[in-house]
Protein backbone atom coordinates (compact mmCIF):
# COMPACT_ATOMS: atom_id res chain seq x y z
CA UNK A 1 0.00 0.00 0.00
CA UNK A 2 2.89 2.34 0.79
CA UNK A 3 4.36 1.72 -2.66
CA UNK A 4 1.03 2.61 -4.29
CA UNK A 5 0.79 5.94 -2.45
CA UNK A 6 4.45 6.67 -3.22
CA UNK A 7 3.88 6.03 -6.95
CA UNK A 8 0.86 8.33 -6.97
CA UNK A 9 2.84 10.99 -5.10
CA UNK A 10 5.67 10.74 -7.65
CA UNK A 11 3.24 11.08 -10.57
CA UNK A 12 3.48 7.47 -11.69
CA UNK A 13 0.02 6.11 -12.38
CA UNK A 14 -1.67 9.42 -11.58
CA UNK A 15 -3.52 9.33 -14.91
CA UNK A 16 -4.95 5.91 -13.97
CA UNK A 17 -6.12 7.35 -10.66
CA UNK A 18 -7.92 10.18 -12.45
CA UNK A 19 -9.59 7.80 -14.91
CA UNK A 20 -10.65 5.54 -12.04
CA UNK A 21 -12.15 8.49 -10.16
CA UNK A 22 -14.07 9.57 -13.26
CA UNK A 23 -15.39 6.04 -13.81
CA UNK A 24 -16.42 5.80 -10.17
CA UNK A 25 -18.29 9.10 -10.47
CA UNK A 26 -20.12 7.91 -13.62
CA UNK A 27 -21.07 4.61 -12.05
CA UNK A 28 -22.31 6.22 -8.83
CA UNK A 29 -24.22 9.15 -10.30
CA UNK A 30 -25.24 7.87 -13.75
CA UNK A 31 -24.99 4.09 -13.93
CA UNK A 32 -26.72 3.20 -10.67
CA UNK A 33 -29.67 5.63 -11.12
CA UNK A 34 -30.08 4.44 -14.70
CA UNK A 35 -30.23 0.76 -13.73
CA UNK A 36 -32.53 1.60 -10.81
CA UNK A 37 -34.89 3.49 -13.14
CA UNK A 38 -34.98 0.67 -15.70
CA UNK A 39 -35.74 -1.90 -12.98
CA UNK A 40 -38.47 0.32 -11.56
CA UNK A 41 -40.20 0.41 -14.95
CA UNK A 42 -40.78 -3.36 -14.64
CA UNK A 43 -42.04 -3.21 -11.06
CA UNK A 44 -45.13 -2.13 -9.19
CA UNK A 45 -44.00 0.94 -7.26
CA UNK A 46 -45.99 3.10 -4.90
CA UNK A 47 -45.35 5.39 -1.93
CA UNK A 48 -45.23 2.47 0.50
CA UNK A 49 -42.58 0.32 -1.21
CA UNK A 50 -40.54 3.07 -2.90
CA UNK A 51 -37.72 2.83 -0.36
CA UNK A 52 -37.42 -0.95 -0.61
CA UNK A 53 -36.14 -3.28 -3.31
CA UNK A 54 -38.73 -5.99 -2.62
CA UNK A 55 -41.33 -4.85 -5.12
CA UNK A 56 -43.59 -7.02 -7.27
CA UNK A 57 -42.43 -7.57 -10.84
CA UNK A 58 -45.10 -6.76 -13.43
CA UNK A 59 -43.12 -7.27 -16.64
CA UNK A 60 -44.24 -5.01 -19.45
CA UNK A 61 -47.53 -4.13 -17.77
CA UNK A 62 -46.29 -0.60 -17.00
CA UNK A 63 -45.45 -0.02 -20.66
CA UNK A 64 -48.86 -1.28 -21.75
CA UNK A 65 -50.50 0.98 -19.18
CA UNK A 66 -48.60 4.03 -20.41
CA UNK A 67 -49.56 3.36 -24.04
CA UNK A 68 -53.18 2.87 -22.98
CA UNK A 69 -53.32 6.29 -21.29
CA UNK A 70 -55.79 8.67 -23.02
CA UNK A 71 -53.15 11.39 -23.32
CA UNK A 72 -50.40 9.10 -24.70
CA UNK A 73 -50.93 9.87 -28.37
CA UNK A 74 -51.29 13.60 -27.73
CA UNK A 75 -48.03 13.56 -25.79
CA UNK A 76 -46.37 11.54 -28.57
CA UNK A 77 -47.62 14.02 -31.19
CA UNK A 78 -46.46 16.99 -29.13
CA UNK A 79 -43.06 15.41 -28.55
CA UNK A 80 -42.62 14.69 -32.25
CA UNK A 81 -43.71 18.22 -33.16
CA UNK A 82 -41.43 19.72 -30.51
CA UNK A 83 -38.42 17.69 -31.69
CA UNK A 84 -38.93 18.24 -35.42
CA UNK A 85 -39.84 21.92 -35.05
CA UNK A 86 -36.97 22.68 -32.68
CA UNK A 87 -34.29 20.78 -34.59
CA UNK A 88 -35.49 22.07 -37.96
CA UNK A 89 -35.61 25.68 -36.83
CA UNK A 90 -32.27 25.53 -35.03
CA UNK A 91 -30.55 23.86 -37.97
CA UNK A 92 -31.94 26.05 -40.76
CA UNK A 93 -31.38 29.33 -38.91
CA UNK A 94 -28.03 28.14 -37.53
CA UNK A 95 -26.83 27.12 -40.98
CA UNK A 96 -27.95 30.44 -42.42
CA UNK A 97 -26.06 32.37 -39.74
CA UNK A 98 -22.97 30.17 -40.17
CA UNK A 99 -22.96 30.89 -43.92
CA UNK A 100 -23.50 34.58 -43.25
CA UNK A 101 -20.60 34.91 -40.80
CA UNK A 102 -18.36 32.73 -42.97
CA UNK A 103 -18.30 35.50 -45.57
CA UNK A 104 -16.18 37.61 -43.23
CA UNK A 105 -16.81 41.29 -42.50
CA UNK A 106 -15.69 43.77 -39.84
CA UNK A 107 -17.12 42.82 -36.45
CA UNK A 108 -18.27 39.35 -37.56
CA UNK A 109 -16.44 37.56 -34.76
CA UNK A 110 -17.85 39.91 -32.10
CA UNK A 111 -21.42 39.61 -33.33
CA UNK A 112 -21.11 35.83 -33.59
CA UNK A 113 -19.85 35.75 -30.02
CA UNK A 114 -22.90 37.65 -28.83
CA UNK A 115 -25.12 34.87 -30.19
CA UNK A 116 -23.48 32.48 -27.73
CA UNK A 117 -25.10 34.33 -24.82
CA UNK A 118 -28.34 32.41 -25.41
CA UNK A 119 -26.49 29.10 -25.30
CA UNK A 120 -24.89 29.65 -21.88
CA UNK A 121 -28.06 30.96 -20.22
CA UNK A 122 -29.96 28.52 -17.94
CA UNK A 123 -33.13 27.08 -19.41
CA UNK A 124 -35.33 28.48 -16.64
CA UNK A 125 -34.00 32.00 -17.32
CA UNK A 126 -34.62 31.59 -21.04
CA UNK A 127 -38.12 30.30 -20.27
CA UNK A 128 -38.86 33.30 -18.04
CA UNK A 129 -37.64 35.73 -20.70
CA UNK A 130 -39.70 34.11 -23.44
CA UNK A 131 -42.68 33.92 -21.10
CA UNK A 132 -42.67 37.73 -21.07
CA UNK A 133 -42.01 37.99 -24.80
CA UNK A 134 -44.90 35.63 -25.59
CA UNK A 135 -47.37 37.18 -23.16
CA UNK A 136 -50.74 37.61 -24.86
CA UNK A 137 -51.59 41.12 -23.60
CA UNK A 138 -48.24 42.88 -23.38
CA UNK A 139 -45.76 40.56 -25.11
CA UNK A 140 -43.14 41.97 -27.48
CA UNK A 141 -43.81 39.32 -30.14
CA UNK A 142 -47.47 40.28 -30.51
CA UNK A 143 -46.49 43.95 -30.68
CA UNK A 144 -44.01 43.30 -33.48
CA UNK A 145 -46.41 41.10 -35.46
CA UNK A 146 -49.18 43.68 -35.17
CA UNK A 147 -46.80 46.49 -36.15
CA UNK A 148 -45.84 44.55 -39.29
CA UNK A 149 -49.48 43.89 -40.12
CA UNK A 150 -49.09 40.11 -39.86
CA UNK A 151 -51.80 39.73 -37.21
CA UNK A 152 -54.76 41.93 -36.32
CA UNK A 153 -55.38 40.80 -32.74
CA UNK A 154 -53.22 39.41 -29.98
CA UNK A 155 -52.29 35.73 -29.99
CA UNK A 156 -52.30 34.13 -26.55
CA UNK A 157 -49.31 31.91 -27.18
CA UNK A 158 -49.17 30.30 -23.75
CA UNK A 159 -52.87 29.74 -23.08
CA UNK A 160 -54.23 28.95 -26.55
CA UNK A 161 -54.14 25.17 -27.25
CA UNK A 162 -53.42 25.87 -30.91
CA UNK A 163 -50.24 27.84 -30.15
CA UNK A 164 -48.93 26.64 -26.77
CA UNK A 165 -46.56 24.00 -28.14
CA UNK A 166 -45.25 26.53 -30.66
CA UNK A 167 -44.47 28.93 -27.83
CA UNK A 168 -42.04 26.41 -26.34
CA UNK A 169 -40.65 25.52 -29.79
CA UNK A 170 -39.84 29.17 -30.50
CA UNK A 171 -38.05 29.51 -27.16
CA UNK A 172 -36.12 26.28 -27.71
CA UNK A 173 -35.05 27.35 -31.21
CA UNK A 174 -33.59 30.54 -29.75
CA UNK A 175 -31.89 28.54 -26.99
CA UNK A 176 -30.15 26.09 -29.34
CA UNK A 177 -29.54 28.41 -32.29
CA UNK A 178 -26.04 29.48 -31.22
CA UNK A 179 -24.88 25.90 -30.65
CA UNK A 180 -25.93 24.89 -34.17
CA UNK A 181 -24.30 27.97 -35.66
CA UNK A 182 -21.03 27.29 -33.81
CA UNK A 183 -20.71 23.66 -34.91
CA UNK A 184 -21.72 24.41 -38.49
CA UNK A 185 -19.25 27.30 -38.63
CA UNK A 186 -16.46 24.92 -37.63
CA UNK A 187 -17.51 22.57 -40.42
CA UNK A 188 -17.58 25.36 -42.98
CA UNK A 189 -14.08 26.49 -42.04
CA UNK A 190 -12.85 22.96 -42.70
CA UNK A 191 -13.82 23.07 -46.39
CA UNK A 192 -10.81 23.97 -48.60
CA UNK A 193 -11.27 27.36 -50.26
CA UNK A 194 -9.64 25.99 -53.41
CA UNK A 195 -12.77 23.98 -54.15
CA UNK A 196 -14.90 27.11 -54.29
CA UNK A 197 -12.33 28.94 -56.42
CA UNK A 198 -12.18 26.08 -58.91
CA UNK A 199 -15.98 25.88 -59.07
CA UNK A 200 -16.23 29.64 -59.57
CA UNK A 201 -13.74 29.44 -62.46
CA UNK A 202 -15.82 26.67 -64.01
CA UNK A 203 -18.86 28.96 -63.95
CA UNK A 204 -20.76 27.50 -60.97
CA UNK A 205 -23.14 29.95 -59.34
CA UNK A 206 -23.73 30.38 -55.60
CA UNK A 207 -26.48 27.78 -55.40
CA UNK A 208 -24.45 25.20 -57.35
CA UNK A 209 -21.41 25.73 -55.13
CA UNK A 210 -23.60 25.27 -52.06
CA UNK A 211 -25.33 22.14 -53.40
CA UNK A 212 -22.34 20.35 -54.89
CA UNK A 213 -19.54 21.46 -52.54
CA UNK A 214 -20.83 22.73 -49.20
CA UNK A 215 -23.48 20.11 -48.49
CA UNK A 216 -21.41 17.03 -49.50
CA UNK A 217 -18.40 18.27 -47.53
CA UNK A 218 -20.61 19.04 -44.52
CA UNK A 219 -22.47 15.72 -44.48
CA UNK A 220 -20.76 14.30 -41.38
CA UNK A 221 -20.96 17.64 -39.55
CA UNK A 222 -24.67 17.94 -40.35
CA UNK A 223 -25.27 14.42 -39.06
CA UNK A 224 -23.47 15.23 -35.81
CA UNK A 225 -25.35 18.53 -35.37
CA UNK A 226 -28.76 16.91 -35.95
CA UNK A 227 -27.94 14.01 -33.61
CA UNK A 228 -26.78 16.31 -30.81
CA UNK A 229 -29.84 18.48 -31.40
CA UNK A 230 -32.09 15.46 -31.03
CA UNK A 231 -30.41 14.45 -27.76
CA UNK A 232 -30.59 17.98 -26.35
CA UNK A 233 -34.21 18.47 -27.41
CA UNK A 234 -35.36 15.20 -25.86
CA UNK A 235 -33.66 16.26 -22.63
CA UNK A 236 -35.09 19.78 -22.64
CA UNK A 237 -37.23 20.26 -19.56
CA UNK A 238 -36.74 23.74 -18.08
CA UNK A 239 -38.73 25.64 -20.71
CA UNK A 240 -42.00 23.84 -20.02
CA UNK A 241 -42.54 24.73 -16.34
CA UNK A 242 -41.40 28.28 -17.10
CA UNK A 243 -43.72 28.87 -20.08
CA UNK A 244 -46.77 26.56 -20.33
CA UNK A 245 -46.51 23.84 -17.64
CA UNK A 246 -47.69 21.37 -20.27
CA UNK A 247 -51.06 23.09 -20.71
CA UNK A 248 -53.64 24.07 -21.46
CA UNK A 249 -55.35 20.66 -21.51
CA UNK A 250 -52.04 18.88 -22.26
CA UNK A 251 -51.70 20.77 -25.54
CA UNK A 252 -48.00 21.36 -24.87
CA UNK A 253 -47.29 18.25 -22.81
CA UNK A 254 -44.21 16.35 -24.01
CA UNK A 255 -42.74 13.09 -22.82
CA UNK A 256 -40.01 14.50 -20.57
CA UNK A 257 -42.40 16.79 -18.71
CA UNK A 258 -45.02 14.02 -18.58
CA UNK A 259 -42.50 11.73 -16.88
CA UNK A 260 -41.67 14.39 -14.30
CA UNK A 261 -45.33 15.12 -13.66
CA UNK A 262 -46.14 11.42 -13.21
CA UNK A 263 -43.33 10.92 -10.70
CA UNK A 264 -43.31 14.11 -8.66
CA UNK A 265 -46.88 15.39 -8.91
CA UNK A 266 -48.93 12.20 -9.13
CA UNK A 267 -46.34 10.04 -7.29
CA UNK A 268 -46.77 7.32 -9.91
CA UNK A 269 -43.09 6.43 -9.94
CA UNK A 270 -43.46 3.34 -12.10
CA UNK A 271 -45.20 5.36 -14.79
CA UNK A 272 -42.55 8.09 -14.67
CA UNK A 273 -39.77 5.50 -14.88
CA UNK A 274 -41.47 3.78 -17.81
CA UNK A 275 -41.81 7.01 -19.79
CA UNK A 276 -38.17 7.84 -19.04
CA UNK A 277 -36.99 4.46 -20.31
CA UNK A 278 -39.00 4.89 -23.51
CA UNK A 279 -37.28 8.24 -24.01
CA UNK A 280 -33.92 6.68 -23.21
CA UNK A 281 -34.28 4.37 -26.20
CA UNK A 282 -34.68 7.39 -28.49
CA UNK A 283 -31.67 9.10 -26.93
CA UNK A 284 -29.56 5.97 -27.39
CA UNK A 285 -30.54 5.80 -31.05
CA UNK A 286 -29.54 9.44 -31.50
CA UNK A 287 -26.27 8.77 -29.68
CA UNK A 288 -25.43 5.89 -32.01
CA UNK A 289 -26.12 8.11 -35.01
CA UNK A 290 -23.89 10.81 -33.54
CA UNK A 291 -21.01 8.39 -32.87
CA UNK A 292 -21.25 7.01 -36.41
CA UNK A 293 -21.26 10.54 -37.84
CA UNK A 294 -18.16 11.60 -35.90
CA UNK A 295 -16.42 8.34 -36.80
CA UNK A 296 -16.97 8.97 -40.51
CA UNK A 297 -15.76 12.54 -40.05
CA UNK A 298 -12.49 11.37 -38.43
CA UNK A 299 -11.93 8.80 -41.16
CA UNK A 300 -12.60 11.42 -43.81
Amino acid sequence: MTRIFRSVRDGIGFDILLIGAALLFLVAFAGVPLIYNVLMSFQQVDMFNLGTFMRPLVGFANYAAVVAQPEFWMVARNTLLFVVGSIGGQFVLGFGLALFFARGFPGAATIRGLFLVSWVMPGLVVGAIWGWILAGDFGVLNYLLKSLGIIQSNIFWKSDPNFSIWAVIIANIWLGLAFNMLLLSVGLHGIPRELYEAARVDGANTWQRFWFITLPMMRSTIGAVLSLGLIATLQQFDLFPAITEGGPANSSMVSQYWAWQASFKLYDFAKGATISVMMLVLVLIASVIYVRSTRHEVRG
